[in-house]
C-alpha cells in the first residue's frame, strides 16, 4: 500500500548506514526526533466539503486526504506535522475523454476549480490546492491507463495519460517495446504527467527528453478539445505540441498522448569511474558529450556527493579497500565518480565502450567495472525511500535542479551550494550540501543538488528554514544564468523566478495563451502562473 505521509509502498523501507548517519551528525549535529501526526488526527481535520451529493466525486476524508499533498517538502511537512491547511473539495476519477469533457463542463457551470493529478509525486508544488472561495475538485487521471494504440511499424504507441511508468513499460515490453523513460519518480509518475512537467529520464542521451518521446496528445480544455496529429516533422507554423509540453494543467487535462518508443536494446551497460578531480571529470564530459558518442547516461558527482554516496553504499570494508587502491592511482579526496551508461546494438554499444574508457582514460580516469554501475541501475528508484528514514531520524532532505552551458556550469554550482548554506548562517546551522550532474548536454548540464539539515522539533520554524534556503538558492540559479527548473516543472515554488527566464513579453504570451484556453481560470490556479500575472 502506498504511504499516506511519506515515499513509495509502505512495505519497502531503505535504511541509511550508521556511518552515513554519523557524517551527518558530525556536520549538522544531533537532530530533535520528529513527533508526527497519525493518519486519524489528519483525517479529524479534513473540514466539509462544499460540495454536496455531487455524482461520481468523492467526498470522503480519505480520498481528499490522499490527494492533497504532493512529495515537495513542505507538502511532507504538512502531512507529517498534521498542519494541510487545504484540502479538495472531492476527487473525480473520470474513465474516457467524454467523462473529462463533462467534468470540466460542469466545472465551468459552477464555478468550481480543476487540479490534474497523475501519481502525486510533484515536488514543485504542482497539485497542492490553493485557497480558493470556490469548490477545488482534483481529478486523478488513473483510470485512464490503457494502451490504446501500437503502430509497430511506426514505433508509435498511444496510452492514456494516467498510466504510471510501470504499467506503462510492462505493456511496452511485452510487445518487444520500450519507452526508456524513467524518471526516479518511476514507481508512481504518470505519463500526462511527465508531459505536463517536461520531464527527463535517467537515460535521457539515448531515448530523449519527454519533449522528444511526445507525439501527439489529446487535451480536454474549457473552451474545447485540442488534438494534435502526429506526424514525423512540420513545417506548418508554430508547434501546438509546446503548448501542452510544461502546461501543468492550466489549459486542460491530458487524456491520453502517442509518444515514440523503441525496439528493446540489445545490450546495456553500465559502468563505474572514478576521476581525480570535478575539473579532470568536467573536461571529460565535455569531450564525451561534443564527440557526439551513443551513451544513455552521464551522471557525474562532486567530491562531496561521492564521498556520500560511497558511505551510502554499505560495505564499509569492501569502500575502504577500494579508497585505498583508488587513493594509490591518484584519485583520494577530491575524487569524483561518473556512472556511465550505454545502450544499444551490442556492436554499437562495445565501439561505444571502447571510445567512452578511452576518453576518461586521458583525463587521468580510473575504470572499476559494471558492479557500481549496475548497482545503481537495480537500485535507481531507492533514493526516495531514504527520505522516509532519514525524516524519521530527524533530518529533513530536499533536491532542486537546473541547467547551465559549461562556461557556467562550476560558478553556478558554488553560488547554489553557498547560498543554501549561508541561509541558516544566522541560526548558527550547518546545512550538508552536494550536488551531481545527471542530464549533460553539448553545450551545458542539468545540475541537481541535495541538501539535508537537521529537524529542530518547532515545524513552523523547519518550515521557515526550508523557504529561506529555497529562495536563497533560487536567487543564486538566476544570478548565474541556469533555468528555474530542468525537470521538475515551475508549479508553485518556482512561480517567482519564471519571469526572469521568460521575460516581460513572454509571460505576457503565457498568460494570454492560458487565458484563451481557460478564461474564467478553472484549471489549476495558481500554478506555472501566479494569478496576478495573468491581469
Amino acid at each position: 500500500m502506498k504511504r499516506w505521509n511519506g515515499w513509495g509502498d509502505d512495505s519497502v523501507n531503505a535504511n541509511v548506514p550508521a556511518a552515513a548517519l554519523r557524517l551527518l551528525e558530525s556536520i549538522v549535529g544531533a537532530p530533535a526526533t520528529p513527533r508526527d501526526a497519525s493518519r486519524e488526527k489528519v483525517l479529524a481535520s479534513v473540514p466539509p466539503s462544499r460540495l454536496s451529493g455531487e455524482t461520481g466525486i468523492d467526498t470522503r476524508p480519505e480520498a481528499r486526504l490522499a490527494h492533497a499533498c504532493g512529495q515537495s517538502l513542505p507538502d511532507w511537512m504538512a502531512l507529517r506535522t498534521g498542519t494541510v491547511g487545504v484540502f479538495p473539495d472531492g476527487v473525480a476519477f473520470p474513465e474516457s475523454r467524454e467523462d473529462v469533457r463533462a467534468l470540466i463542463g460542469t466545472a465551468r457551470n459552477r464555478g468550481w476549480r480543476l487540479i490534474p493529478y497523475g501519481g502525486g509525486t510533484s515536488v514543485a508544488g504542482h497539485i497542492t490546492p490553493e485557497p480558493s472561495d470556490a469548490p477545488v475538485v482534483t481529478v486523478d487521471v488513473s483510470r485512464m491507463n490503457a494502451l490504446l494504440e501500437l503502430d509497430a511499424e511506426s514505433q508509435l504507441a498511444r496510452f492514456g495519460a494516467g498510466v504510471a511508468g510501470p504499467d506503462l513499460e510492462a505493456a511496452l515490453r511485452a510487445r518487444g517495446f520500450t519507452l526508456g523513460h524513467f524518471p526516479q519518480s518511476f514507481e508512481y509518475s504518470t505519463l500526462g504527467g511527465w508531459i505536463a512537467t517536461r520531464s527527463s529520464g535517467q537515460q535521457s542521451l539515448f531515448y530523449g527528453r519527454i519533449e522528444r518521446l511526445f507525439a501527439s496528445g489529446h487535451v480536454e480544455t474549457p473552451t474545447g478539445s485540442l488534438s494534435i496529429s502526429a506526424v514525423p516533422a512540420s513545417a506548418a507554423g508554430p508547434d501546438l505540441r509546446e503548448i501542452v509540453l510544461g502546461s501543468e494543467g492550466r489549459i486542460g487535462i491530458i487524456t491520453d498522448a502517442t509518444v515514440r518508443v523503441s525496439r528493446m536494446p540489445e545490450e546495456e551497460d553500465f559502468h563505474g569511474i572514478f576521476f581525480p578531480s570535478f575539473d579532470a571529470a568536467l573536461s571529460a564530459l565535455r569531450e564525451l558529450l561534443q564527440g557526439r558518442l551513443p551513451l544513455s547516461m552521464l551522471r557525474l558527482s562532486t567530491p562531496e556527493e561521492t564521498r556520500t554516496t560511497l558511505l551510502l553504499a554499505g560495505h564499509a570494508r569492501l569502500i575502504r579497500a577500494l579508497e585505498g587502491i583508488l587513493a594509490l592511482r591518484g584519485a583520494g579526496t577530491g575524487k569524483c565518480m561518473l556512472l556511465a551508461g550505454l545502450t544499444g546494438q551490442e556492436r554499437v554499444v562495445a565501439a561505444a565502450r571502447k571510445e567512452l574508457l578511452s576518453v576518461c582514460r586521458r583525463h587521468g580516469a580510473i575504470h572499476v567495472g559494471k558492479s557500481f554501475g549496475h548497482a545503481f541501475k537495480k537500485n535507481r528508484f531507492r533514493a526516495p525511500y531514504l527520505r522516509n528514514d532519514l525524516w524519521e531520524k530527524g533530518y529533513a532532505v530536499d533536491t532542486l535542479e537546473t541547467a547551465v552551458r559549461w562556461s557556467r556550469l562550476p560558478g553556478l554550482i558554488s553560488g547554489v551550494e553557498s547560498a543554501i548554506r549561508g541561509a541558516l548562517a544566522a541560526d548558527g546551522e550547518a546545512v550538508h550540501v552536494f550536488t551531481h550532474l545527471s542530464h549533460p548536454y553539448q553545450d551545458g548540464s542539468s545540475i541537481y543538488t541535495t541538501y539535508l539539515y537537521r529537524l529542530s522539533g518547532d515545524p513552523a520554524r523547519d518550515l521557515e528554514r526550508w523557504r529561506r534556503m529555497k529562495r536563497a538558492a533560487s536567487l543564486a540559479i538566476v544570478e548565474h544564468g541556469g533555468t528555474i527548473s530542468h525537470q521538475h516543472g515551475v508549479g508553485i515554488d518556482h512561480a517567482p523566478y519564471l519571469a526572469a527566464e521568460k521575460g516581460g513579453r513572454g509571460m505576457e504570451f503565457l498568460a494570454s495563451a492560458l487565458s484563451h484556453f481557460d478564461p474564467q481560470g478553472l484549471m489549476n490556479p495558481g500554478k506555472l502562473i501566479r494569478a496576478e500575472a495573468r491581469s
